[in-house]
């Protein structure tokens, strides 16, 4: 398995945030992760990635994890190239193939700051796909782009994922989005105050 998650608890405080959250993926699977806003889908990933340490469980994951966080997380002090480059380690021309292939042909030199959000989210995409990882994270990354990019950012998230097949968590508010990239599904749920 390439990814194992028992998560007996986590809370923030005295807040119950998830309860009893267990699944194992093996290379190639895409678990989708839907469930109401505030029910911690993105304290999971978090939580998978090792960004958040205080909870009670086990998470093993093997190989090299990449994350597409809900709001970019790039460098705006380096260029969309650069940003590929520092973290993947790919050559100049590797990071204009990615970016081309998220529609971002000719703005290798542009800053974060230059690109509009739908533009930024396509760079984090590319910057994610261009690391070829055993584990990919993906947190509602096709918020606030158009259903005509939505539905080319589908197409090539389902490609990638054939081609490198990572172990995929994909977390989504759309039945859609998840019908077309999932081979399982999960439902998180409110967790209640245990009293």
């Amino acid at each position: 398995m390439s990814l194992e998650v028992a998560i007996r608890a986590k809370t923030f405080g005295a807040a119950p945030v998830l309860r009893d959250v267990s699944f194992q993926l093996a290379r190639g699977e895409v678990l989708a992760v839907l469930g109401p806003s505030g029910v911690g889908k993105s304290t999971l990933l978090r939580l998978i990635a090792g960004l958040d340490t205080d909870y009670d469980g086990r998470i093993t994951r093997a190989g090299r994890l990449a994350m597409v966080f809900q709001e970019p997380t790039l460098m705006p002090w380096r260029s969309a190239r650069d940003n590929l480059r520092l973290t993947t380690g790919v050559s100049p021309a590797e990071a204009e193939a990615a970016l081309d292939r998220v529609g971002l042909a000719g703005k290798g030199a542009l800053y974060p700051g230059q690109l509009s959000l739908g533009q930024q989210r396509r760079l984090s995409l590319a910057r994610a796909y261009a690391a070829k990882p055993d584990i990919l994270l993906l947190d509602e990354p096709f918020v606030s782009l158009d259903e005509a990019l939505v539905r080319d950012m589908l197409a090539l998230t389902e490609s990638v994922i054939a081609e490198q097949r990572p172990a995929t968590v994909f977390v989504t508010h759309a039945a859609q989005e998840a019908d077309q990239l999932a081979t399982r599904r999960m439902h998180l749920q409110p967790v209640a105050l245990r009293t």
